[in-house]
């Protein structure tokens, strides 16, 4: 049996003149801006497709079932909180449909905003939709492009699957975690 119990990552605070972005519409969907969390000075940047729930229906702050997965696989790696920040390439949770590509694009620029103030010494996207955006390719997929490394606007990025289809399809997770562990290779190796 495991011993690892996932936590709540502290969040970074969103700029404050972009808390009320209205550029992209997601902000009709009621939900906030969650602009990243766990180490914002971390060598890691890990890219999702949005933020998941943080919160129960009363409230009450929890750790999403990505969240767990993700810190799970991180964990086993060799990799500690510390070495990760993890962001979104939409910064508001979607609660209903949306023009996809087109808010994508849009907030790619806040992505983009972040990569230039941290810049990172390694990308890791997690799922299709975070590499299909940050690869600028809408072709690009987890499944083809995993277990190597590429270079994206000037980034050591890697990809893995997505930790919710690693949740939904267990036969995933040793793919998810050989990916963590690929990851930590190269991070020990730069230290």
């Amino acid at each position: 049996m495991s011993t690892f119990c996932p936590e709540l990552w502290p969040e970074e605070p969103t700029p404050h003149n972009l808390e009320n972005c209205r550029e992209c519409g997601l902000y009709e969907h009621g939900s906030r801006m969650v602009w990243g969390e766990g180490n914002p000075e971390a060598p890691i940047m890990v890219i999702l497709d949005n933020p998941g729930a943080r919160e129960d229906r009363e409230g009450n702050s929890i750790v999403c079932g990505t969240r767990q997965s993700l810190q799970q696989a991180a964990s086993s790696a060799g990799l500690k909180m510390e070495d990760l920040f993890v962001t979104f390439i939409l910064k508001r949770r979607p609660v209903r449909a949306y023009e996809k590509n087109q808010v994508r694009q849009i907030c790619m620029m806040h992505l983009e905003q972040q990569l230039q103030k941290k810049k990172p010494e390694l990308i890791v996207c997690l799922g299709n939709v975070a590499v299909q955006s940050f690869f600028q390719n809408p072709e690009a997929d987890v499944k083809t492009l995993r277990g190597s490394w590429h270079n994206v606007l000037g980034y050591q990025t890697a990809v893995a699957y997505h930790p919710l289809a690693v949740r939904r399809r267990p036969n995933l997770w040793s793919m998810f975690l050989d990916d963590w562990r690929f990851v930590a290779e190269r991070y020990h190796y730069l230290k």
